[in-house]
């Protein structure tokens, strides 16, 4: 059995801050590139740019590994790789169980990045009993009147749970009391949980709704010296008897 369920990353012992842990894997993933390319080395501000991020803040975040690179010649991809998948606790294999098996769980289930970044489809559930073994990515699914023993069968400490929203929470405390302490959830609700139960969100509709904000934004700011705001009350020049420094002058007033 998988010993996933005890075990916990270095990260919280060691100090690192969780904005540090939300960028090493996309430093991981610009590595991995590198090293299938056969790259051997990597200056900090090439990696900044292949990650998105600032090369100092790279630096930085490299710091709390204890790895400083070399001047003149830049970073060891393959050692970086290695020494952020084991800080990330990718060097051991995490089973996981998809719970919610319609378009988005088996769209999941067949992704192909999970077995090449350390995690094992363990099990797909869901509460139809007609998908009861039905094969999806090769894998039978299996019925949610089984979930908790999967869980404890499987060793599995990460559940994703990709349910109706109406279903999600009741498939979380079962997933929570069966002895998952990871959840990435796809359901468009937010899940209640105790203390020492992580939550990563995954919400696609809200990310979207961030684009259309920003979309909205730059199209506004293309029209707003030719359209103005309706909303906005008219303005008329009067004159007044304001004084200014150099005597009477006009003053716009709202008509």
């Amino acid at each position: 059995m998988a010993t996933g369920r005890t075990h916990r990353p270095a990260t919280r012992s060691r100090g690192i801050p969780e904005a540090t842990v939300a960028r090493l894997p996309l430093y991981l993933r610009a590595l991995t590139a590198l090293s299938e390319r056969s790259v051997p080395t990597v200056s900090s501000e090439e990696l900044a740019a292949a990650a998105g991020v600032n090369s100092a803040k790279l630096r930085k975040d490299f710091s709390y590994l204890g790895s400083y690179g070399t001047r003149g010649v830049g970073y060891d991809v393959e050692y970086l790789v290695y020494q952020i998948s084991r800080e990330l606790g990718l060097t051991q294999d995490w089973p996981v169980v998809i719970v919610g098996i319609g378009n988005l769980g088996a769209a999941l289930a067949n992704y192909g990045g999970f077995a090449s970044r350390g995690f094992r489809v363990a099990a797909l559930i869901d509460a139809d009993p007609a998908m009861a073994g039905t094969p999806v990515a090769g894998i039978p699914v299996q019925h949610t009147d089984e979930l908790e023993r999967i869980v404890g069968d499987n060793g599995v400490s990460i559940g994703v749970i990709s349910t109706p929203a109406g279903a999600a929470q009741q498939v979380c405390d079962r997933l929570v009391a069966a002895g998952v302490t990871s959840i990435l959830n796809f359901a468009p609700t937010v899940l209640s949980v105790p203390d020492g139960v992580d939550v990563r969100k995954v919400d696609l509709s809200i990310e979207l709704q961030i684009l259309a904000f920003h979309e909205q934004r730059k199209s506004g700011e293309e029209t707003a010296e030719s359209s103005p705001d309706p909303a906005a009350p008219p303005v008329r020049s009067v004159t007044g008897s304001r004084k200014g420094p150099d005597g009477d002058m006009p003053a716009v007033m709202p008509a």
